[in-house]
């Protein structure tokens, strides 16, 4: 009959010594030398027996192991009085540097371990690119269609020029209109639904309206664009620029205030 006899694989000697004191149950930092030394060696030689070739870090920690053995049988008086400039400078604990090196084995063992099993993970997760969703999406209209920046601003610039000048004065006290972008838009509606939702860009600067004004009301409009209430259309190139009311239903009752107030 052939007796088969398996080991277990060890990637090193502390890999070896963590196993021997997980199977003692106990605590890494109070390491029990005298056994897990007898252990250990006794590992190594059922390898010899099995005429495997043992690393030489195996043997360097077999002897690691055998001097703390005996720094732990040997009285702390005598041990003084033998080697008494080592003993001075020594730490009370001879295992401390070997359990500082077991820890810090341990945490990278349980780090690559996690790693693994993650990696172990994702390789039963199969991906697939996004669908493109685009032909279900609603059509959304384009408020400024047909128009660019440079349109708008030409527009701008146009009414700026309309509006007329305040007469210089020897002496001249200037009071500034409090015009608020709020008030610009409730106005812009009011003139929309006056005028059956559609209006001409032109028509919301009345002759003789202040510089404040104009500038307060195109950022009026340009906010309602952008809040979708309102868009503008151009017949053609420098033609008239025509605002229509976008909101219906619920939003058509919705104040421009109430709007603005989410900034």
């Amino acid at each position: 009959m052939t007796v088969r006899i398996k080991l277990e694989t060890f990637e090193g000697p502390l890999d070896l010594l963590l196993h021997l004191i997980e199977q003692e149950e106990v605590d890494i930092t109070d390491i029990p030398i005298a056994r897990i030394t007898e252990q250990y060696l006794a590992y190594l030689a059922t390898m010899q027996e099995l005429e495997l070739e043992v690393a030489s870090e195996f043997l360097v920690m077999a002897a690691t192991l055998l001097h703390l053995k005996s720094k732990m049988l040997l009285p702390r008086h005598a041990e003084a009085a033998v080697q008494p400039a080592l003993a001075l400078g020594e730490e009370d604990d001879p295992r401390a540097a070997l359990v500082a090196r077991l820890v810090e084995y341990k945490r990278f063992k349980d780090i690559s371990q996690a790693l693994r099993e993650r990696e172990a993970t994702h390789g039963c997760v199969y991906t697939r690119p996004p669908l493109d969703l685009s032909p279900y999406a609603p059509p959304q209209a384009n408020p400024v269609e047909g128009l660019t920046p440079n349109d708008l601003a030409q527009a701008f610039w146009r009414v700026l020029k309309r509006a007329k000048t305040r007469p210089r004065a020897e002496t001249l006290t200037v009071t500034r209109d409090a015009v608020r972008v709020e008030d610009c838009m409730a106005h812009v509606r009011r003139m929309l639904e006056a005028r059956g939702g559609r209006i001409s860009f032109f028509a919301l600067f009345p002759a003789g309206v202040t510089r404040e004004h104009v500038v307060v009301t195109f950022l009026a409009v340009l906010e309602m664009i952008k809040l979708g209430l309102v868009r503008c259309e151009q017949g053609k190139p420098f033609g008239e620029i025509t605002l229509e009311w976008m909101a219906t239903g619920g939003e058509k009752a919705r104040e421009p205030q109430a709007a603005q107030s989410g900034r």
